[in-house]
């Protein structure tokens, strides 16, 4: 290379590495500014929910039943059972319908008993949803579990005010977006205790039968199915990080441990039994 074309070849490169570094902050971690001030969330920021575990529901707000009754939230939780409460509306072009299609066969796969087990209500999200809508909505979700016409599965609307108190209740973030005329919310059913308190939350449009019925069991705190479900429940537990119930290994030892104990147990009557026998037998001869 000659003396003249060094410094040539050295401003290219210089030339060169201000290029990559100008698309390297171009590319960058972007700069924060500061919000405006005053301005609105939109409809996706709304979308969360804030878990609110043993917090409790307002159970004397008044709302709307399929029939076109009057109501209070408490007149429509089972006082002895666990509730499971989902919220959506019913002009909702899919999710909704998804998240309840999901719940019907979570439900149904649990071998749990609506009216029995639990009790569950539906409230709308949409101010705008009539009884009419909802006893429809009831009737075809109620057929599709599989259950009669006065199964205690409600269906219930309200006026803005009153649901936004139920909903912020339980940490259910939801927002109306107009330029599509639809609301935005999560995929999340809750579970409530028969004191009206939040005990459980479960996402998506598909629940593990399995995690639903632990679910449904840990809310009635042991009422229900005593024994296997107090079993089941000290082998899996809720991890609130996954938001999922896994398998328990401390609580499965233990079974097993009481288990053995309980063999070991029989076995030492079973002995004491035989060895009490045998002389009164020989005895006889």
């Amino acid at each position: 290379m000659s003396s003249r074309s060094r410094p040539a070849s050295a401003l290219f490169a210089l030339a060169f590495l201000l290029l990559l570094a100008r698309r390297a902050e171009a590319f960058g971690p972007p700069t924060h500014s500061e919000p405006a001030l005053n301005t609105p969330p939109s409809a996706l920021e709304a979308i969360r929910v804030d878990e609110k575990l043993g917090e409790s529901l307002p159970l004397d707000t008044e709302l709307i039943d399929e029939s076109g009754r009057r109501v209070t939230l408490r007149q429509m939780l089972s006082p002895d059972r666990p509730t499971v409460l989902s919220l959506a509306y019913f002009r909702c072009p899919q999710l909704c319908s998804l998240v309840l299609k999901g719940l019907v066969k979570s439900l149904s796969e649990t071998q749990l008993e609506l009216g029995k087990d639990y009790h569950s209500i539906t409230l709308s999200i949409d101010p705008r949803d009539t009884p009419e809508e909802a006893s429809k909505w009831r009737a075809r979700y109620l057929q599709q579990l599989g259950q009669p016409e006065q199964a205690p599965w409600r269906f219930l609307t309200g006026t803005q005010e009153q649901v936004k108190k139920v909903a912020d209740a339980v940490g259910f973030g939801y927002a109306y977006d107009k330029s599509s005329d639809q609301y935005a919310h999560a995929a999340v059913v809750m579970v409530l205790s028969p004191q009206g308190t939040v005990s459980r939350y479960l996402y998506g449009v598909d629940f593990p039968a399995m995690d639903m019925r632990l679910a449904i069991n840990e809310a009635a705190q042991g009422k229900a199915g005593i024994t296997l479900e107090r079993v089941m429940l000290s082998c899996f537990k809720y991890d609130p990080a996954t938001r999922r119930y896994g398998f328990y290994v401390f609580g499965f030892l233990r079974m097993w441990w009481l288990v053995g104990i309980g063999m070991a147990a029989t076995l030492a009557v079973l002995i004491r039994r035989n060895s009490r026998q045998r002389p009164a037998s020989g005895k006889g001869a």
